[in-house]
C-alpha cells in the first residue's frame, strides 16, 4: 500500500499536502481500495469556510455512499474538475490526478498536528 511520507493523514482516511498555505486534499489508497470503484463524487463546498472534521462532500462507489471530512480548518477555493468526468481517478491515482479540493488554511500549523505516513500506517495496519 502507497502511503507518501510526504503527505499527512487523518483517522477519516483524508491525505493533506501542504503548498505554502493551501492545503491540497483527498482520499487515502487505503481508503478508495476499501470503497472499490468510485463512480461520482458530490463536492459542493467551492467558496465555503468549514471547520475541521466538517463534511466537505461525498464519494459513491458502486456499494455505498461514504462523507469526506474536512482534516483541517479553511476555505476551499478550489475543487478538482477532473473529477467530474473522471472518478474513477481517484481510484487509480489518489495523491495525484485523484486530489479532490484545495483548501486556504486558516491555520498552518494545523497540518503538523495530523497523523505522520508512519501513524497512519499503524492505524491501518500496514
Amino acid at each position: 500500500m502507497n502511503v507518501p511520507a510526504e503527505l499527512r493523514y487523518t483517522k477519516d482516511h483524508e491525505w493533506v499536502r501542504k503548498e505554502g498555505d493551501t492545503a491540497v486534499i483527498g482520499i487515502t489508497e487505503f481508503a478508495a481500495g476499501e470503497l472499490g470503484d468510485i463512480v461520482f463524487v458530490d463536492i459542493s463546498t467551492e467558496g465555503q469556510e468549514l471547520e475541521a472534521e466538517a463534511v466537505f462532500g461525498t464519494v459513491e462507489a458502486v456499494k455505498t455512499v461514504s462523507d469526506l471530512f474536512m482534516p483541517l480548518a479553511g476555505t476551499v477555493t478550489e475543487v478538482n474538475p477532473a473529477l467530474t468526468d473522471d472518478p474513477a481517478s481517484v481510484n487509480g491515482d489518489p495523491y495525484g490526478k485523484g486530489w479532490m479540493v484545495k483548501v486556504k488554511m486558516a491555520d498552518a500549523a494545523a497540518f503538523d498536528q495530523l497523523l505522520t505516513a508512519d501513524a497512519y500506517k499503524e492505524l491501518v495496519g500496514a
